[in-house]
């Protein structure tokens, strides 16, 4: 039991307490260790999810590499999906919008057409406005396009870059709302293991970077109005 004592008429006081010896430190550092092992192990599948939802309507981030395309190709033929989406906002070079030539969201769909996708079947939805928040003026600019041309959609599956992926659901969950089902594919970054993110430099890049970003979106992204 702690005991005390008081001196100078009360005015100071002493107080004897435990603390923690070296084995009890020992302890705490194999604990925090362990945390940290667990966090490293699991930030790339929380952030690499892949969720499908049942729908016939397939988009696509025009950004993404070429590996993430031919995986989208596949999922295309394979799957019961009726159209695709190619969206994207202004190419990062371009100083802002010019036209619809200078996305990201018309690259997405003549990789889709080369890949074996008829013309009919791909749509390109382009992002006009520049900002920081660049996944979420896409996925407003694809709601628009929706509701424009009047094809009301029950949900829709995103197909992106790995770590990318739960951000992109989140966001376009915030464009679309309730009402719309936001099924996510996450395709593996070639250009390292994701079993092993940690000792490659592009990994860990990559994997700090989406987890800070995930965070601002998650916690602190307000859409704008």
């Amino acid at each position: 039991m702690p005991t005390s004592s008081q001196k100078l008429w009360r005015i100071l006081n002493r107080k004897e307490r435990w603390g923690l010896a070296w084995r009890g430190w020992l302890i705490v550092a194999v604990a925090v260790a362990g945390l940290g092992w667990a966090l490293v192990r699991g930030i790339y599948p929380f952030l690499a999810i892949t969720d499908r939802v049942d729908t016939k309507v397939l988009v696509v981030e025009g950004w993404v590499p070429a590996p993430v395309i031919q995986v989208a190709i596949q999922e295309f033929k394979s799957g019961s999906y009726e159209r695709v989406f190619s969206t994207g906002g202004p190419v990062e070079w371009s100083g802002g919008y010019t036209s619809d030539d200078d996305t990201t969201a018309i690259w997405g769909v003549g990789r889709l057409k080369r890949g074996g996708i008829a013309s009919g079947l791909v749509q390109m939805v382009p992002a006009r406005v520049v900002g920081r928040d660049r996944t979420y003026s896409s996925a407003v600019a694809l709601r628009d396009w929706l509701r424009e041309h009047r094809l009301p959609v029950q949900g829709i599956n995103v197909i992106t870059e790995d770590v990318h992926a739960r951000r992109t659901r989140l966001l376009f969950h915030e464009a679309f709302g309730d009402g719309v089902a936001v099924g996510i594919i996450a395709v593996p970054n070639p250009d390292y293991d994701s079993r092993r993110w940690w000792r490659y430099s592009e990994g860990v890049r990559e994997v700090i970077g989406e987890s800070i970003a995930y965070g601002y979106a998650r916690f602190l992204f307000v859409p704008p109005k």
